[in-house]
């Protein structure tokens, strides 16, 4: 995983987010054994306390658990994921609706820009 970090914002939570984009993009698939803590933390270049504590909040939402002799996993909850996807795209809809509407951009003229820069996605 890499991870590009904004001073702004708190290390332990972009990890997370980043979590949460892996696991719902299918990156990290259910049930996949996630790297040891030390491992991560020298991959991403951060303080393995850090990493810690958001191994600790992905498992408090139940996005990973860990298995004592075995190690840490993403869950196989399937119905979680699609429900943590559900809420970030919907996140991610807000935003840049709001962003739309505040450049003056009518709904339908926003429509017509995603018609558009989808079919050139697909050319």
């Amino acid at each position: 995983m890499k991870l590009n970090f904004d001073p702004a914002l708190p290390i332990y939570t972009q990890i997370v987010d980043g979590f949460k984009q892996e696991i719902c993009s299918g990156n990290l698939a259910p049930g996949e054994k996630i790297a040891p803590v030390r491992e991560l933390a020298i991959e991403l270049g951060v303080n393995p306390n850090t990493l810690q504590r958001a191994m600790g909040e992905l498992e408090r939402e139940g996005l990973l658990y860990t298995e004592r002799t075995s190690g840490r996993f993403v869950t196989n909850d399937i119905e979680l994921i699609q429900k943590l996807k559900s809420e970030l795209t919907s996140g991610l809809v807000e935003e840049f609706l709001c962003k739309m509407t505040a450049l003056g951009c009518s709904i339908h003229q926003i429509k017509q820009l995603i018609d558009m820069k989808g079919e050139v996605k697909h050319e």
